[in-house]
């Protein structure tokens, strides 16, 4: 760790619950804090995840491109930042934007970078997944490597806990390409299931669940019902099941180009995603069913291709996270859906949403 690199700016903010006692008697609950980081580095944050042992771990993007920073104290202080590209990858004019990182428990990161190479009318080849890696004692990232050789977008990659690494996208379809030797080699393109019919100019979330299946929120287009689906992929036994998440309606003839994120929640998951400008979570069972009180609308609201992001505590309170026009906003919500508090919200630069929940249950969102 460098002691020099420190915590630049930081706001908690707490929650005070009241709770009734068996004898009627309205007693205060424990305070929930919510802390406001500031990331020592030029760039928008873009990913933040924790691991088995609490350490942070946090992607942003510069405008040296994107780098990694570690903290081992909840944001405290910080390591040097390493950058995720070599010198070799770098071109005139391309850019390189990340999409998403998964963590091991041991705390090897993956990420899934995407480019501009579209614009620059670079070879189509190009213009696809591109993955790198840092294993827990490395001191550099692996050479950048095309995963799918492919016009594509709405990439996001999840790591299980055996080791897996699946790598998803779209291009019209949903697709995967599988690494089962933690990323040092990567399967043939397959499609997931041709009953999954994506809306392309969005994005995929995804994740693995208790139970060893691959969860993938998407939002279908069919008949333009732009509906928020939960797909679960047993990868050993090769069969998709999917369960529709939203249940507010929205029909439009064009790709509304939203952002949403579900996470792993003890034996099932959470979910937050936009409909209509509005934000909304919620909790699903394993097998991807929400639960009651199902679809909880927020009072966040957000901008095209701007991040949603739900985390949940241990004691069952929900913190969803949203970003609009260089602000980052939150709400914090009850284990049965019920706003705890006031909305919140503080300026910070560009569309990523990055937040945790630290080992000694502090709500850490970085900026």
């Amino acid at each position: 760790m460098n002691p020099k690199i420190s915590r630049y700016a930081s706001f908690a903010f707490g929650i005070s619950v009241m709770a009734m006692t068996a004898c009627g008697q309205f007693v205060m609950a424990a305070e929930t804090t919510v802390t406001t980081i500031t990331v020592p580095s030029r760039g928008h944050t873009m990913s933040a995840k924790i691991d088995a042992t609490g350490v942070i771990h946090l992607i942003v993007d510069t405008p040296d491109g994107p780098q990694y920073l570690r903290t081992r104290d909840n944001g405290k202080t910080f390591c040097k930042p390493i950058p995720l590209l070599d010198q070799s990858t770098r071109k005139p004019g391309l850019e390189f934007i990340t999409w998403d990182m998964a963590v091991t428990s041991e705390g090897a990161v993956h990420v899934v970078l995407g480019n501009n190479a579209w614009k620059l009318k670079l070879p189509k080849d190009e213009w696809g997944f591109f993955y790198t890696r840092l294993l827990p004692d490395a001191t550099a990232f692996s050479l950048l490597k095309n995963i799918n050789h492919k016009p594509s977008e709405g990439f996001s990659l999840a790591v299980s806990d055996a080791g897996t690494v699946t790598a998803v996208w779209m291009a019209d379809k949903l697709y995967a390409n599988v690494s089962h030797d933690g990323g040092n080699t990567f399967s043939s393109t397959m499609e997931i299931d041709p009953m999954l019919n994506p809306c392309n100019c969005c994005t995929t979330s995804s994740v693995y669940g208790a139970d060893g299946r691959l969860a993938i929120f998407y939002r279908e287009e069919t008949d333009n019902n732009r509906d928020m689906y939960l797909a679960l992929c047993d990868q050993e036994q090769n069969r998709v099941t999917k369960t529709r998440v939203s249940t507010t309606p929205w029909k439009i003839d064009t790709c509304p180009m939203t952002y949403y994120s579900v996470v792993r929640n003890g034996n099932g998951y959470l979910t937050a995603w936009p409909t209509k400008g509005e934000i909304f979570y919620a909790k699903l069972d394993a097998n991807g069913s929400p639960t009651d009180p199902k679809e909880i609308k927020t009072s966040g609201s957000s901008g095209m291709r701007s991040g949603v992001l739900p985390i949940a505590t241990a004691d069952g309170q929900t913190l969803v996270a949203w970003k609009k026009d260089n602000q980052l906003g939150w709400q914090l919500y009850d284990n049965r859906g019920r706003p705890m508090g006031i909305p919140a919200s503080v300026a910070s630069a560009g569309t990523g949403v990055a937040g945790v929940a630290s080992k000694d249950g502090e709500l850490i969102l970085f900026k």
